[in-house]
């Protein structure tokens, strides 16, 4: 028996290096992925996985292993210098929908701001400071609808403390532990603040009780290590104490930042607008951020032309911990982007471009997956498309929508595919790409500008806006739904056992026999079994019982019945009736 051959290839491989390693014709090769569905040149790169389904398919004598990969991270740690100082704690608010969460924000900014979100629910992540003792405290409000996962996790990761807002007249639910999890592996430290202790069934007992038992979040009272907070967002009690907690953790982790390095941060909101261009919000994590700095930001770049606070007040310089919406950007940076200074544009341009040329072979690395390729091998012809459009106002919200989207796209005899996507309203460029009529544009918190509208009646091109994502998601839902076959779904009502025969013809049959089980009706379908063998399927003309006409008849009557058939059949005494419905039911996505 011969051995195997081992051939050690990278994550991903173009199809021509893959039939090099191989020894085969590259025809060879994109023959086999054209057999299972996949139409591939010879410079399109292919994953680990899909190589491997490949050679099994053609049945080689080979067997593939993956290159280990050097694993690098995005995220540079820094070495605090002797100079470094103490910095605002970086706190993110997160809690269940409803849970009270940015109104408690409100009470801690004294502003309003729960009756202008859509829906009651932060769509966005927004930042903002606070004083509280002389000391500042860096706050990010995180959405609180479950599509905005994304949008949680990177306000867990780049936070020192989480205050997770647990409703006490409600207690801890999915976006609570989704909270927790993404908290504890973010490495914050955790605040609990049970709000809603003015409402006549709170409960704050049960929620400590969930936590502790559930969660293994022990309240201090109890011995544990978690600080807990009963507040109310509507009457402000207790407010002061828990800013006084989130400060006490601060001084425990002993945060500090070095002030004289080029300034670093991420990338927490991104948008166009009228007149201004890009705005994007930032968030110092070390140095000093000034107006005329270059700045690159992934595959963006730019000179901060203003920088301004979350009051919309002119800065000349921002450090560690302070959020702040800058313009000049050439065009939108990627939510959740490192940002870095540069000395000049021209060596912003030349990271951009590195930065460009990295992403697009990670995007080309996926162009062919292994899941793809199975999914193909496995699909139906019959499966239907839904494509959209996708805008949004901030690029933070354009990813959050996709991903949830792309949840959606269950495999099962409808595939939702998103032809194209951007930040800003939709564009004429946006109709012309949806006018085959089969795509759909989804807007999010923009708008259809007028001459843009007319065009779109015009070429009957669909689109939809929407303020809240969930009703843009069950609205997509919905699309997809519509497109599915309806499922066939057959009942079993009874049985009868024919006891005489009493007319044959070739359309119709006359028996008379005994109901076994359940009941029949008239207009109902049967099935006529010899022993184990199906002979034929029947319709129930009419039905008979002491040669009267009956609705219907139950088990162990004596009946007659009219059965119309689209063949004659030899029908024998002791053979079975099986009658059951037969209807179209809508079918649901999973």
């Amino acid at each position: 028996m011969s051995q195997e051959k081992v051939l050690v290839i990278a994550d991903s491989i173009t199809v021509g290096e893959l039939a090099e390693t191989l020894k085969l014709p590259v025809t060879t090769l994109i023959g086999e992925l054209f057999k299972n569905g996949i139409v591939a040149t010879i410079n399109q790169r292919i994953d680990f996985e899909t190589a491997t389904i490949i050679v099994e398919e053609l049945g080689l004598d080979v067997d593939l292993q993956k290159k280990e990969a050097s694993h690098t991270h995005e995220r540079k740690t820094h070495q605090l210098s002797e100079k470094a100082v103490e910095r605002p704690p970086i706190v993110a608010v997160m809690g269940h929908v409803d849970h009270g969460k940015t109104s408690l924000l409100d009470a801690i900014l004294k502003t309003k701001t729960v009756e202008g979100e859509a829906g009651g629910i932060t769509q966005h992540i927004s930042a903002y400071q606070t004083v509280r003792n002389n000391r500042s405290i860096t706050l990010l409000d995180t959405p609180g609808h479950e599509a905005f996962a994304a949008l949680r996790q990177h306000g867990a990761t780049l936070t020192d403390v989480v205050i997770i807002v647990v409703a006490a007249d409600d207690g801890v639910k999915p976006q609570t532990v989704e909270a927790i999890r993404f908290a504890q592996n973010a490495n914050a430290k955790i605040v609990i603040a049970i709000n809603k202790i003015d409402k006549d069934t709170a409960n704050s007992q049960l929620v400590k009780t969930q936590l502790a038992t559930e969660h293994n979040l022990n309240p201090e009272e109890w011995g544990g290590d978690t600080i807990m907070v009963e507040v109310s967002a509507k009457t402000g009690q207790n407010i002061d104490k828990l800013l006084d907690m989130v400060l006490l953790v601060a001084d425990m982790e002993e945060l500090r930042a070095d002030v004289d390095v080029p300034a670093e941060g991420l990338v927490i909101e991104s948008h166009m607008e009228t007149g201004r261009g890009s705005v994007v919000g930032l968030l110092v994590e070390q140095g000093q951020l000034k107006p005329g700095h270059f700045l690159v930001a992934g595959t963006a770049y730019g000179k901060v032309r203003t920088m301004l606070d979350f009051t919309g007040k002119t800065l000349r310089s921002a450090g560690p911990s302070t959020p702040v919406t800058v313009t000049g950007f050439k065009e939108l940076p990627q939510f959740g982007d490192v940002f870095t200074i540069v000395k000049n544009e021209k060596e912003a341009r030349r990271q951009t471009d590195l930065a460009r040329i990295e992403r697009e072979k990670n995007a080309a690395s996926t162009n062919v997956t292994g899941a793809d390729l199975l999914k193909m091998m496995n699909q139906q012809h019959d499966t239907q498309e839904i494509n959209v459009i996708v805008k949004a106002d901030v690029q933070g919200s354009l990813t959050s929508v996709m991903d949830s989207l792309r949840l959606l796209d269950t495999g099962d005899m409808v595939t939702l595919r998103i032809v194209g996507s951007g930040v800003g309203n939709i564009s004429e460029n946006d109709i012309r790409l949806a006018a085959d009529g089969e795509t759909v544009i989804y807007g999010f918190n923009v708008e259809l500008p007028p001459a843009v509208k007319r065009l779109a009646m015009r070429d009957k091109v669909q689109v939809r806006l929407f303020k809240v994502i969930y009703e843009l998601l069950d609205d997509a839902r919905s699309t997809m739904e519509e497109k599915l076959a309806p499922e066939v779904v057959e009942t079993e009502v009874g049985t009868l056992t024919i006891k005489g025969i009493f007319r044959t013809l070739k359309e119709e049959l006359i028996v008379g026999g005994e109901v076994t089980s359940g009941k029949i009706v008239p207009n109902i379908l049967a099935r006529v079994k010899h022993g184990d063998e199906q002979l034929a399927e029947v319709e129930v003309m009419s039905l008979q019982r002491q040669k009267q006409e009956a609705k219907e008849v139950f088990e162990g009557e004596m009946c007659g019945l009219s059965l119309k058939t689209t063949k004659k059949l030899l029908l024998e005494e002791g053979d079975t009736l099986e009658f059951f419905t037969r209807e179209l039911v809508k079918r649901k996505l999973d």
